[in-house]
């Protein structure tokens, strides 16, 4: 509802909150996939996880962290990575 594009995936219809307050989901797709990158060092997928998992996602775009959400998933279910 906040992030734009031109592919239907994200409305953008919510203007007045910025992509760059969101965090990514995590899930255990996302999450076994992030570990093996190595932007997620713990093992549980829990709340400290998340902002583990943000603050690596931050270093690598700051004003949308959670672009990252479909590769991490994606990744995860249909490559099994």
């Amino acid at each position: 509802m906040i992030r734009e594009d031109n592919t239907g995936v994200d409305f953008g219809i919510w203007k007045n909150i910025s992509p760059s307050l969101l965090s990514c989901p995590l899930d255990v797709h996302s999450g076994n996939v992030a570990r093996k990158l190595g932007l997620l060092s713990r093992k549980q997928n829990d709340a400290k996880a998340v902002r583990e998992l943000d603050l690596s996602l931050r270093v690598l775009d700051k004003k949308d962290p959670v672009k990252y959400d479909f590769a991490l998933f994606g990744l995860g279910v249909f490559e099994k990575f």
